[in-house]
């Protein structure tokens, strides 16, 4: 085919000539990442001096609360926004019920207290959730082999004020109980916490990708049967929609996709459709399944870890929960 021939189909127009240097890709290019963009999950456990390995997410680890004014203080300096906490509590504190979330001096509340005492450059976003504090390792109470609903919202609401009152910038709500976006809302303004914002997991689905999370927060050997009656089904997107709409009407301030990577299409219609700050979670076994890839040599661990980033940009996250957050906030700032 000689040039004149391509010109006629092509219309004299040719995309290459806008990918060919590295500044004209640059002066093209439609998303960008930022350390705007990222939010750091910390894993925190009881003890003192600890900061534990993980097995199944290499580079992670789990503090103790002493370690965490270090680890706050580094993702100051490196320009991350905000922290999101997860502890691993004894397994003497938990109980079927989840009680020791109601406990004004819980393992949440001293890290939420030590982060904030460390800076004030860095958001702290807690979690309401019961699976961090029941018996079963499910994120609501169980009764006859049942996720009761109204009391579980009845209970997380009470925490809330309580991480609020530690200094919690942002509660999210990870549990997927309905009713619930509107029951904290209405706990934090009656306790005087109008200012305290909320990110609801909206749609947080039943997925094969939360293993290395549930060895962190030391869930995995413990869940009783699986979360299908409160997680999202991975088959449905119009869904999510729904769910999107009840948790802005309820008064959230962010939404949030979970996991990320598998569910692009669902951050996508969930930013076209309402237009309110949306986030995604790239999960704990999305970050080891790129972990691993990149030990064996099977992939470019650097750029698949960019790449995915950028996609979550792309699909329209506004930020982005992810373990690399540091690694990212680090390559950013090297260029």
């Amino acid at each position: 085919m000689t040039r004149r021939n391509v010109d006629e189909i092509t219309g004299n127009r040719r995309m290459r000539r806008n990918r060919r240097f590295e500044w004209t890709r640059r002066l093209v290019r439609e998303n960008r990442i930022a350390t705007d963009d990222l939010i750091w999950p910390i894993f925190v456990c009881e003890g003192k001096a600890v900061s534990e390995p993980l097995g199944s997410m290499p580079g992670v680890f789990r503090h103790s609360v002493d370690r965490l004014s270090a680890e706050a203080k580094r993702a100051a300096e490196l320009g991350i926004p905000a922290i999101a906490i997860f502890t691993n509590v004894d397994v003497a504190k938990r109980d079927i019920e989840g009680s020791e979330v109601l406990n004004p001096d819980n393992l949440m509340i001293k890290a939420t207290k030590a982060i904030k005492n460390a800076t004030d450059e860095v958001g702290v976003i807690t979690d309401v959730a019961l699976d961090l504090f029941t018996s079963h390792g499910h994120d609501g109470i169980l009764r006859d082999g049942i996720i009761v609903n109204d009391e579980t919202v009845e209970q997380i609401s009470k925490a809330a004020v309580l991480q609020a009152e530690a200094g919690a910038d942002i509660v999210s709500a990870s549990e997927m109980m309905d009713g619930r976006i509107g029951a904290i809302r209405d706990s934090l303004n009656d306790a005087g916490f109008q200012d305290t914002g909320i990110l609801a997991y909206t749609a947080k689905y039943a997925s094969g990708f939360y293993g290395p999370y549930r060895e962190a927060v030391g869930t995995d050997q413990m869940l009783k049967g699986d979360k299908r009656t409160y997680f999202m089904d991975p088959a449905n997107s119009d869904e999510a929609l729904h769910e999107a709409q009840l948790d802005i009407e309820e008064g959230a301030d962010m939404i949030m996709v979970k996991p990320g990577m598998p569910y692009l299409d669902i951050i996508r219609r969930l930013k076209d459709e309402f237009a309110v700050p949306t986030f995604a979670y790239q999960v704990s076994g999305e970050y080891s399944m790129i972990k691993a890839g990149g030990e064996m040599g099977f992939l470019d661990e650097e750029r698949a870890i960019l790449e995915t980033m950028t996609s979550f940009k792309r699909a329209g996250a506004d930020a982005v929960l992810t373990y690399f957050a540091p690694r990212i906030a680090e390559l950013l700032s090297n260029g």
